[in-house]
């Protein structure tokens, strides 16, 4: 980070490292959730080092990061491994997601400008050309970025603040059944928007409850 002082800019300590730290965990956060680095494979911090070009530190602080996260355990005697999925996981998540996204919903329904309501539209669109083309990587982004901008569009920033940590392990579950669920999770996300659209609060609540039941029930027999 730059600051001025006395007419000069001056570089603050560490902004370089803090940089560094932050691109190393984003991509190991992003090969994790991508399954570039599968469930229950072992990350050496030599290893990972290697992957990314850098030196152990940012990678050690990268992976005590994505512990408290949940992407990664540490296990005895093996050290750093990829998270599992485990049903508990699953549960819990869509526990939390049924409450955060109807209510994120509904309040959309109630602010969304024509503005808006375009954005969404256009995210459904690219959804349905990327799920006719087979491109999952790119369905279970757009997946993440409709979520997303619909807490944006409820204007309660308590609610877009809580998401974005909790996106990341959607996308995870969402990535690893894609195939199977982009056709239908698209047909759900655009009941949501219609009633968004309508600026009707009870029926996106209703179909975002539709669409979190129907997730739930996708994603638990994967386990």
């Amino acid at each position: 980070m730059n600051q001025g002082f006395g007419g000069e800019q001056v570089r603050t300590i560490g902004a370089d490292h803090i940089a560094l730290r932050e691109q190393v965990l984003n991509e190991l956060r992003r090969r994790i959730v991508d399954g570039d680095y599968e469930q229950g494979e072992r990350l050496t911090e030599n290893r990972l080092a290697d992957d990314f070009g850098v030196s152990r530190n940012p990678v050690r602080e990268a992976l005590r990061v994505v512990e408290t996260e949940g992407f990664v355990e540490i296990l005895p005697r093996r050290g750093a491994v990829v998270a599992t999925l485990d049903d508990t996981a699953i549960r819990d998540l869509f526990a939390v997601r049924r409450q955060l996204e109807t209510l994120a919903a509904g309040l959309a329904a109630e602010r969304a400008t024509e503005q808006d309501v375009e954005r969404l539209r256009g995210l459904l669109k690219e959804a349905q050309a990327a799920t006719e083309a087979g491109d999952f990587d790119r369905v279970a982004e757009l997946n993440s970025a409709l979520h997303l901008a619909v807490f944006d569009i409820s204007g309660n920033r308590w609610l877009a603040s809580l998401s974005g940590a909790m996106y990341h392990h959607v996308h995870w579950v969402f990535r690893v059944g894609a195939a199977q669920r982009a056709p239908h999770s698209w047909e759900e996300h655009i009941r949501v928007v219609d009633a968004i659209a309508a600026g009707d609060r009870e029926a996106a609540t209703e179909a975002a409850r539709a669409h979190i039941e129907a997730a739930a029930a996708a994603a638990l027999p994967l386990k």
